[in-house]
This record gives C-alpha cells, sequence and structure tokens, in this order.
C-alpha cells in the first residue's frame, strides 16, 4: 500500500507541476485558467487519495476534502472565467465566441425590462 500511495502521490505532483508549467507558458487568461483549473482538481484528488494510502486513519476527512474539492473547484474556475467574459478581458485567439449572442439576448431582456418600468 505504500508503494502505490506514494506512486500517485507523485502522479499528483507531476499534475502539479505541469500546472504550472502551464500558468507560465499559456498566452491568456482563459487558457491559464483552463490548466490551473484541471491540475488544482486532478492534482489534489490525487495527493489526497496518496496521502489516504499512506495514513487510513484520515479516510474519511480525505473523502470529504475530495468531494468538497471536485464540487467546488469547477465551479469557481467557471465563475472567475465568466468575470473575465464580463469584463473584456480579451481571448488571444479564438475561433468562436458561444457567449456572445447570450450576452446580447440578456441585454436585450434587461433593456425592454428597464423601458417597460419607465
Amino acid at each position: 500500500m505504500e508503494i502505490l500511495g506514494l506512486i500517485i502521490l507523485w502522479i499528483g505532483i507531476g499534475f502539479s507541476a505541469v500546472g504550472i508549467l502551464g500558468l507560465l507558458r499559456l498566452p491568456d487568461m482563459y487558457t491559464r485558467l483552463h490548466a490551473s483549473g484541471k491540475v488544482s482538481t486532478v492534482g489534489l484528488i490525487a495527493l489526497l487519495l496518496g496521502a489516504a494510502l499512506l495514513m487510513p486513519s484520515t479516510l474519511l476527512k480525505v473523502v470529504a476534502l475530495a468531494l468538497f474539492a471536485m464540487l467546488t473547484l469547477p465551479v469557481s474556475t467557471h465563475a472567475i472565467a465568466l468575470a473575465g467574459y464580463r469584463s473584456g478581458v480579451r481571448m488571444s485567439w479564438f475561433v468562436r465566441d458561444d457567449l456572445k449572442h447570450r450576452e446580447t439576448v440578456i441585454d436585450a431582456v434587461e433593456l425592454a425590462e428597464e423601458r417597460s418600468a419607465a
């Protein structure tokens, strides 16, 4: 179990190292956020799993932390990306903008509500 725990810990460390390289090398906020979001989730889960294998007495705490991380980390990454998009942070390049139409529809609905209220 110790060898398996150490292997999984090293996998978590490897994911973290790749994420740091992604933060340093990727061109814009969105791709950097993608790299850090994946690393924080997958790397942390691997580190927690390795720790649980090395210290079986902490299994319930590790499972609770892993569930909390799996539920909250992707949501927070999405919220940061959406805030960046709404504040006008540009992508270095993109093929299509899936949110452009959605934002236009939301703005039109808000404008219609403002006119009907006046």
